[in-house]
């Protein structure tokens, strides 16, 4: 039976997947911020206390936290041919720029005899100063101006991007960026292995061509999902999930709203703008709000059935959640509080239970109108986590909610 269960946005929470930023952070360098999709370099520390806070939040509200790597770790351990397996597919996808520089990561990475601290180092990027006897040795060596034989992954505190729960399985998402594509490598390991988590459905799978990511993905209730059409999450790919869903695995699923958003990195995914804080209030930010085009995807007999919808997003989340919306907006009524706040991820918000989330302490002026809509928030700091550009709901993925 599936751990995974997930039928909405904002029922109880119960179990909830993190990644505590660690040494990744520190590998992060002015020079290759943009490859690394990144604004700014955290402080490490800081990141750290103010996770350590996210995570504490959870727990004081009765939502058990589990972490990544410690069920990579638990996946790897349950065989010793499943943690080299692992290995060589890390150094296969890692972009190395020689076969003989592969060989000798590899090898490096098969003498850690602590499957964590070689998980870790995989997460935090390997220097080739590292490296045993480390030579340049071919031509792509010399011409390779790298200090790392393997860059870091700084952007994998945010959980929310590389699998996303749906109802009892995942979709283990094709990522947009070349960057974070190895990301997924973790869950692949964690659905394929790990003993509480091995017979998770997926409903999309890393190697489907066309990219997807969690960002995009909200769950509106057990029939209805809400996928946005970003800069990060293709047309082909949102069929290619609804065909899965609707036919070959026969889930209970039967329309998705799909939201086409501004295709930038302001709004990379639509939860940077819209999120659902009860259970008939959402953040929105205004400036997209005219600007959504909203297809809906049925499940017909035998194929899909695709239709725009006339209206706007207050009426089509009444047509399916049946009752009227309150549409809360990020900032308030005041432009450039909106666009401030937006940046720094006022919308971006994680439900506990129905009108209880989780927001960062820095948009006050959006807390405050959540607060006057009877929503009940608790914040946590941000002064280094928002670094990434990312919020609460991005650094999080629900793998249990109560349904409601």
């Amino acid at each position: 039976m599936s751990k995974i269960h997930v039928n909405n946005e904002i029922g109880k929470l119960k179990t909830v997947l993190l990644h505590e930023p660690g040494e990744e952070l520190h590998n992060l360098t002015p020079k290759h911020l943009d490859d690394l999709l990144f604004d700014d370099i955290p402080w490490l520390p800081l990141a750290k206390k103010e996770h350590k806070k996210f995570a504490q939040t959870f727990i004081d509200n009765g939502v058990k936290v589990v972490y990544l790597v410690d069920l990579v770790v638990e996946a790897l351990n349950t065989d010793v041919s499943v943690k080299k397996e692992f290995i060589s597919q890390f150094v296969k996808e890692a972009n190395i720029n020689s076969v003989t520089l592969s060989e000798v990561v590899e090898e490096y990475l098969n003498t850690f005899s602590d499957t964590r601290e070689m998980v870790l180092k995989t997460i935090a990027g390997i220097k080739k100063s590292e490296l045993p006897d480390y030579r340049k040795r071919t031509l792509r060596d010399m011409i390779d101006d790298s200090r790392f034989a393997t860059d870091p992954m700084p952007n994998l505190y945010f959980q929310r991007d590389p699998f996303a729960s749906i109802g009892n399985g995942v979709s283990l998402n094709s990522m947009f960026s070349v960057t974070r594509s190895r990301e997924t490598i973790f869950g692949e390991y964690i659905f394929k292995y790990h003993p509480e988590y091995k017979n998770t459905p997926l409903f999309y799978k890393r190697s489907d061509v066309k990219n997807i990511e969690g960002g995009d993905i909200l769950v509106l209730n057990e029939k209805t999902l809400i996928i946005g059409s970003s800069q990060r999450t293709k047309p082909v790919a949102i069929e290619t999930l609804a065909k899965h869903l609707f036919f070959e695995e026969k889930t209970s699923f039967e329309n998705i709203i799909v939201l086409s958003i501004p295709k930038a990195r302001t709004f990379m995914h639509l939860d940077t703008i819209f999120t659902q804080v009860d259970i008939n209030k959402f953040t929105i930010h205004q400036e997209c709000y005219d600007q959504l085009n909203i297809i809906e995807i049925h499940k017909g007999e035998s194929k899909l059935i695709t239709d725009v919808f006339e209206g706007k997003l207050k009426d089509v989340l009444e047509k399916y959640i049946n009752k009227e919306v309150i549409l809360i907006p990020c900032g308030g009524e005041d432009s450039v509080s909106a666009d401030r706040e937006q940046w720094s991820d006022g919308s971006n918000t994680i439900a506990i239970a129905p009108g209880k989330v989780i927001a960062y302490e820095r948009n006050d002026i959006t807390n405050n109108v959540l607060r006057k809509n009877g929503i009940e928030v608790f914040e946590i700091p941000s002064s280094e986590l928002s670094r990434g550009r990312g919020g609460p709901r991005c650094m999080c993925m629900p793998l249990e909610r109560e349904d409601i």
